[in-house]
């Protein structure tokens, strides 16, 4: 089975730590439940994540969302940053620009940093909050500050993307963080309205209001990307992905895959 990591404590929400200078190549892994981070100031090298390689050419911002797989094979040392958030920390907040923000960073993969020495600064000053923020005076005010700068900076300088509807923000965060946890995938979208006390017309509209597809979609999406880790990174038989993604035999699965992607999973695999 896949390796997870876990680089965050069970009672930390977030976390800031400066990237590791002795890290080259890493085994295929994903996060346990949570969303990094990671932006180099030097380096070189790849970075896999969920089967695509992107070219590490500082300054350039990662973000690896909790159910993808990723790993490195870096060149030279690097240096850089990296922030943990669990979605707890998004939850409890009662700022939505913050959860705002997060959802449409969440839609990028690979950010080429242009004003590099702005978020120097902020990941400077989020590293010293984090360290000693708690023992402080409103250091948990101050945290959210520094974070929402950092994203907003961060944002500044994404990729133009359409405009996102921000009032079905909690309905589709609160969807896409189940279909975050990909040992419970069910090709269901009733299943995961039922969970969020809605309809799947509801559930479906906030989809469409917060990243213009619908939710069968959205579902689409994560059950094809888990079905692609585990073909590229797995030793399982057709038979035991298709139970695991809620699929009642192989042939469905097949179909499925093969409508989705335009090829059988054998051949997927097979390329892979």
């Amino acid at each position: 089975m896949l390796e997870v990591k876990n680089k965050i404590e069970g009672y930390q929400y977030i976390k800031i730590a400066r990237f590791k200078k002795d890290i080259r190549r890493t085994a295929p892994h994903r996060h346990n439940s949570y969303m990094e981070f990671i932006f180099l100031t030097k380096g070189g090298g790849i970075h896999t994540i969920d089967g695509r390689h992107y070219n590490v050419t500082p300054p350039v911002l990662f973000i690896v969302r909790q159910e993808e797989v990723h790993h490195w094979a870096l060149e030279g040392e690097p240096e850089g940053y990296v922030m943990i958030i669990k979605q707890p920390y998004v939850d409890n907040s009662p700022d939505r620009a913050l959860k705002a923000l997060l959802l449409r960073l969440s839609g990028h993969v690979r950010i080429p940093i242009t004003m590099p020495d702005s978020l120097v600064s902020l990941f400077d000053l989020l590293l010293v909050e984090w360290q000693y923020g708690p023992t402080v005076s409103l250091g948990g005010e101050i945290m959210e500050g520094l974070l929402k700068a950092l994203l907003a900076k961060i944002l500044q300088q994404a990729p133009s993307e359409r405009p996102r509807h921000i009032n079905a923000v909690d309905t589709f965060q609160r969807f896409e963080a189940l279909l975050g946890e990909t040992e419970t995938l069910q090709n269901s979208v009733a299943h995961y309205a039922e969970l969020l006390n809605t309809t799947p017309q509801n559930l479906n509209t906030a989809c469409r209001k917060a990243v213009g597809d619908s939710a069968t979609s959205v579902l689409a999406r994560h059950i094809v990307n888990e079905a692609k880790r585990l073909l590229l990174y797995t030793d399982m038989t057709l038979g035991e992905i298709a139970a695991q993604l809620d699929f009642g035999d192989n042939s469905h699965f097949i179909k499925y895959f093969k409508r989705h992607t335009g090829m059988t999973p054998h051949a997927f695999r097979r390329t892979g």
